[in-house]
């Protein structure tokens, strides 16, 4: 891909993040302040979207549910050492952070055909702990997807483990992030 090509196509992802964060209505004060806080971000970094950009850029990523909102399945990261929902960086092809989310969900889960809802359930801020080269804290756009709790799943290169986990009894060390991620996605599997 040109040069000009990979700017236009970060340009996309930047300008797709704008409208769905400008359009996207918070359901309570803090993410609201969150959405002003990546907008503000990504008006003063064109380059909020890339990876190479800022120590501080946008993540995407997705929680998986089943049918029953019972089950999330959850990716024990290779770096980390924890369970996370899935997601990442994006990248130059992806076509919108919602088309970025079901890449990662995917590629992490080794589900073909999984999906996210097309609404944002939730941002997030945090800083990057252990070795993550420039990055130093990301700030993600969290979408949900359900499918069925039986679906095959298999581990990427970037995960130790893949499995599923009652969502009353979520692994430790992640419980405080991935139970309001959660909480938020309910209502939109549900509807």
């Amino acid at each position: 891909m040109s040069e000009r090509s990979a700017a236009a196509a970060w340009q996309r992802l930047h300008t797709d993040a704008v409208a769905r964060l400008e359009t996207w209505c918070a359901p309570d004060e803090r993410q609201e302040r969150l959405r002003v806080e990546f907008l503000e971000h990504l008006r003063s970094h064109p380059d909020a979207m890339s990876k190479a950009g800022p120590p501080a850029h946008l993540t995407g990523s997705v929680i998986v549910l089943d049918e029953t909102g019972q089950s999330a399945l959850l990716t024990l990261h290779k770096r980390a050492r924890q369970w996370f929902q899935f997601g990442g960086h994006y990248e130059v092809g992806d076509e919108s952070v919602w088309h970025a989310a079901n890449r990662e969900a995917r590629e992490e889960s080794g589900v073909p055909d999984v999906t996210a809802l097309p609404g944002i359930v939730q941002l997030d801020r945090h800083v990057l702990v252990g070795d993550f080269g420039t990055c130093r804290e990301h700030l993600d756009i969290r979408f949900a997807a359900v499918t069925a709790g039986e679906t095959s799943t298999a581990v990427s290169t970037e995960s130790i483990d893949v499995r599923w986990w009652p969502v009353d009894a979520l692994p430790e060390g992640s419980r405080e992030d991935l139970r309001p991620l959660v909480d938020a996605a309910l209502p939109y599997i549900r509807a």
